[in-house]
């Protein structure tokens, strides 16, 4: 998510989007931006011509209410049916006006939105003020763990003073994030009219209610199975009007049948989550295309300070053994032989809590941990443990998730177990959950698990989206870390307008971050989709906003 900007506009050199965008070539290193024939070429792949373009996917839906997910596979369905009061078109990762007709700040703490007027849900009802007021009232309110509260911590309250004038009051002056939040998972607007104000709504009474007022209404609606979008006719905003009549999403338990699918033309676009493997083969058939994007993706382990080796609440609490433990950790992992055995090079070992390619972004875990150079180093974590006190063999219980992240994360996860256990210093014991039930467990009850893996999709591009989530005291991991210096410089570089200053600030989080190690990043990656041959639109939606759009297919 971050973006800095003092207006709507985010300039490339500024905000470092020339830099995001072209990490689409260093993320997936020898594999082209294109492979197979041309995107708007005739071939004998693709479902019948005339119906609905259908889309596969082994991402899973939490919840349609924005205030109860926050998660890519629920995000990327809020994008089709809500509007947002800016947005940002394909191609771009710029904020723009979408249900506003003009935004801007009005004074430091004051962000004043004007609306267009005559805007309805798909039910009838009137979209004006209120339901932008009721959108973000509620969004703090209800504050749930799972939800994307969080990305509003500055939001201090909304005003509604008539129908097409939304006023949001900051706490803290010159936020330069502020305009790209509007465009994150906190920002779709829903109709008041079928939303609850203080608790999570259910899927089945928004589509009920015909809650809609994005690119595409839901026509039918089978959780994590199918979902039939319709083209909403009456949408006005940043978009424009959908490509297609119609798209169907259709959800795979595992990538396998989605791979064999999309080569046999019975789906039309493979997005999110093929294996490396697959991507490699596919890049070779003539009846498919491999599309690539701008990586913001990252992969890590979540230290749940409370219940890790030697946590606060652990029957041998102790937190320079803990810090050891995650220490040792980071010089024993080897992540380049995960990001080329596992990955196969469509993701490249990471260092630093900011990906390559954002501004700001440097690499202290390279120089901190392992041999100084990015490779593992057995007798260094030996000496950190040692150095600590911890003379045992330390007792690692991991949780992954075998399908939210794709079916690698088996393959990655049995590396790292591999790796820590030749080292002799640690046993860890590995556990798997899907999705549905992982995503409420990692936070239920302070935190079912001592370390976790996570994955991260930014929700704008801009480096404080790999910061303020985190390490803020109260962070959307709640794995209870806190740390004041570090607090106070993410709450400095949001208001700074000086972006050289705040280039310096957020490198030096991230070098303060690499001391504490409250998570353990591991690999970056990027953006990719396959269709058959005669779908037209998959490449415009792999931008840097990192928003799948559906409304630019078509076939």
């Amino acid at each position: 998510m971050q973006s800095s900007r003092e207006s709507l506009l985010m300039t490339k050199n500024r905000f470092g989007l020339k830099s995001v965008i072209s990490l689409a070539g260093v993320s997936v290193l020898a594999m082209t931006a294109c492979t197979g024939p041309a995107g708007d070429g005739e071939g004998t792949g693709g479902g019948a011509t005339g119906g609905p373009v259908v889309v596969g996917t082994t991402d899973k839906v939490t919840f349609l209410d924005p205030a109860g997910s926050y998660d890519n596979g629920s995000f990327m369905v809020m994008n089709q049916i809500y509007p947002f009061v800016l947005n940002s078109a394909p191609g771009s990762a710029d904020p723009k006006p979408d249900l506003a007709e003009s935004a801007s700040f009005t004074s430091p703490t004051e962000y004043t939105v004007k609306l267009k007027s005559g805007l309805k849900w798909a039910n009838g009802s009137e979209l004006d003020s209120k339901d932008v007021k009721f959108s973000f009232d509620r969004q703090l309110k209800i504050n749930d763990a799972n939800g994307p509260a969080t990305l509003l911590g500055n939001l201090e309250s909304v005003a509604a003073p008539d129908a097409t004038t939304v006023v949001f009051t900051l706490k803290l002056g010159n936020d330069q994030t502020f305009p790209q939040v509007l465009t994150s998972p906190a920002g779709p607007i829903v109709d008041d009219t079928v939303f609850s104000a203080d608790k999570i709504t259910n899927d089945e009474d928004i589509i009920a209610g015909k809650a809609f007022a994005g690119q595409f209404d839901i026509d039918t609606y089978k959780k994590n199975e199918l979902i039939s979008f319709k083209k909403n006719a009456d949408y006005k905003g940043l978009l424009g009007p959908a490509k297609s009549d119609a798209v169907t999403m259709k959800y795979f338990a595992d990538s396998t049948n989605m791979k064999l699918e999309v080569q046999k033309g019975s789906i039309d676009v493979a997005w999110r989550s093929l294996t490396a493997t697959d991507i490699e083969s596919l890049k070779g058939d003539k009846n498919v295309r491999v599309d690539i994007g701008p990586g913001g993706e990252i992969r890590y382990i979540v230290f749940n300070f409370d219940t890790m080796p030697f946590g606060a609440k652990t029957a041998t609490p102790d937190g320079a053994k803990a810090l050891a433990v995650r220490q040792a950790m980071a010089d024993t992992i080897d992540r380049k032989a995960i990001a080329e055995q596992v990955y196969k090079g469509t993701y490249l070992p990471l260092y630093s809590f900011v990906p390559a390619g954002f501004t700001g972004a440097i690499e202290p875990l390279k120089k901190d941990y392992g041999d100084g150079n990015g490779a593992p180093d057995v007798d260094k974590a030996k000496k950190t443990l040692s150095d600590a006190g911890v003379s045992e063999t330390v007792t690692l219980d991991l949780q992954y998730n075998p399908d939210h992240y794709g079916s690698s994360s088996g393959d990655e996860y049995a590396a790292i177990k591999a790796q820590l256990e030749k080292s002799g210093l640690f046993k860890v014991n590995l556990q798997s959950t899907e999705w549905v039930s992982y995503s409420k467990q990692r936070t239920d009850n302070g935190g079912a698990y001592p370390l976790y893996q996570l994955g991260w999709f930014p929700d704008y591009s801009d480096a404080d989206n790999y910061l303020t989530p985190f390490f803020s005291t109260d962070n959307f991991l709640k794995n209870h870390y806190s740390n004041p210096a570090i607090q106070k410089m993410i709450t400095e570089q949001l208001t700074m307008t000086d972006q050289a200053k705040r280039t310096k600030l957020i490198e030096d989080i991230q070098i303060a971050e690499a001391k504490d190690l409250s998570t353990l990043p591991l690999l970056q990656g990027a953006q990719v989709a396959v269709s058959n041959v005669d779908v037209k639109g998959t490449a415009d939606t792999l931008d840097a906003s990192f928003k799948f759009r559906l409304g630019v297919l078509s076939k």
